[in-house]
């Protein structure tokens, strides 16, 4: 795969590229592999969460993947569309024969890095891959998706099914029937959903080592008599989402002291550690969990969905490149483990690497691209 970089800004007129006008491209010199610094006015920086959105442009020659602004814009045409059409998809006019595939993440360092680790498989099998990073929470990503702004989203097989139909009278726990449920719920946008990875990631209570030793707790339901002299921290959509803060309420009573937003995943664990807030809601493949500093408490009555990694494609990016393109995606989510996120988090968000270098390497390990040399 070429690491020649050329300088190129994507015009205000392309979709997916989302630059805002008079934005201009930026000169790098390729992803870096490891060990080589990822410095430079063109890299991706890590740990990135609500609050930072990437302003730089720069194209592979060859493998044509470009790292674009999460421009207002693109979300706000999106938007706008869905809610003009009730929430269902519209007609998308679609794009030409060849016209790279936009790989979207969510606005936190996990979905960067599996978007980067998505869109460079693509590279590979000769697709031409955009990658756009931090494009928002959710709610704003599934409506770009719906309307064929975006055209691959790496997402969470449960956590998207209950966003989606939070009624769904399903298992939740149950992958299979969770991904069966899924494909009916995305058909209306004519989105497919392709093959789950193993490696799971899902929202999780966590507490500081010494309040866990303290208080002597173990699982989520140890917080019953506790919780409303506690503070619980947590992204802001926690406030909304049926699997966070409504969840807690309903499946274990849990009626906190109070609920305090905190956009990114570095604050959230900053607050903890400095006794802000007493628990917080994380990923259970989170790096930080990894210190052993901070205890995870077990979800006892299974209010988590599967959590397993799975992509999603609006088909007019199958139309444009066929069964090559879930081919390739499918390859990736084989060998995804959760061990694999669990270290690949800790590299990015504790160690403070760059997402396209761990992203390469991982695929390096997995033989789906060659090793350099």
């Amino acid at each position: 795969m070429p690491g020649v970089v050329e300088q190129a800004g994507v015009s205000a007129g392309e979709a997916g590229a989302g630059l805002p006008p008079g934005a201009a491209g930026v000169s790098i010199t390729g992803v870096p592999r490891p060990g080589q610094a990822a410095g430079g006015a063109g890299s991706v920086r890590p740990g990135r969460g609500a609050d930072a959105m990437p302003g730089r442009c720069a194209r592979w020659r060859g493998g044509l993947l470009t790292v674009a602004a999460t421009a207002v814009a693109l979300t706000v045409l999106g938007v706008l569309a869905f809610c003009a059409f009730g929430g269902a998809a519209a007609t998308s006019p679609g794009r030409a024969p060849g016209t790279a595939v936009v790989v979207a993440s969510f606005n936190f360092p996990e979905s960067e890095l599996l978007a980067a680790i998505y869109a460079l498989a693509l590279m590979q099998a000769g697709i031409p891959a955009r990658l756009q990073l931090g494009l928002g929470p959710r709610e704003l990503v599934q409506r770009a998706l719906a309307q064929g702004v975006v055209d691959v989203v790496p997402e969470y097989l449960g956590t998207a099914l209950a966003s989606l139909e939070p009624g769904a009278g399903v298992a939740m726990s149950d992958p299979v029937a969770v991904r069966r449920e899924l494909v009916r719920a995305l058909a209306r946008w004519h989105v497919q959903v392709l093959q789950p990875a193993a490696a799971q990631d899902q929202d999780g209570l966590v507490v500081t080592g010494a309040t866990a030793a303290r208080l002597r707790l173990r699982t989520v339901s140890d917080l019953g008599p506790l919780a409303p002299q506690m503070v619980l921290g947590g992204a802001p959509e926690c406030a909304q989402r049926p699997s966070c803060l409504p969840g807690l309420r309903r499946v274990y009573g849990l009626e906190f002291a109070r609920f305090v937003p905190l956009a990114t995943e570095q604050e959230r664990i900053d607050a903890i550690g400095q006794g802000v807030v007493d628990v917080v809601v994380t990923g259970t493949a989170g790096g930080y969990l990894t210190s052993g500093a901070l205890v995870l408490l077990a979800d006892d009555r299974q209010l988590q969905p599967a959590g397993n990694i799975v992509p999603v494609i609006h088909a007019s990016a199958v139309k444009r490149y066929g069964a090559r393109l879930a081919a390739a995606l499918d390859a990736v989510s084989a060998r995804l483990t959760t061990s694999d996120l669990i270290y690949l988090n800790r590299r990015i968000t504790v160690a403070g690497q760059n997402v396209l270098t761990e992203a390469r390497a991982w695929l390096e390990r997995q033989g789906i691209l060659p090793e350099p040399g």
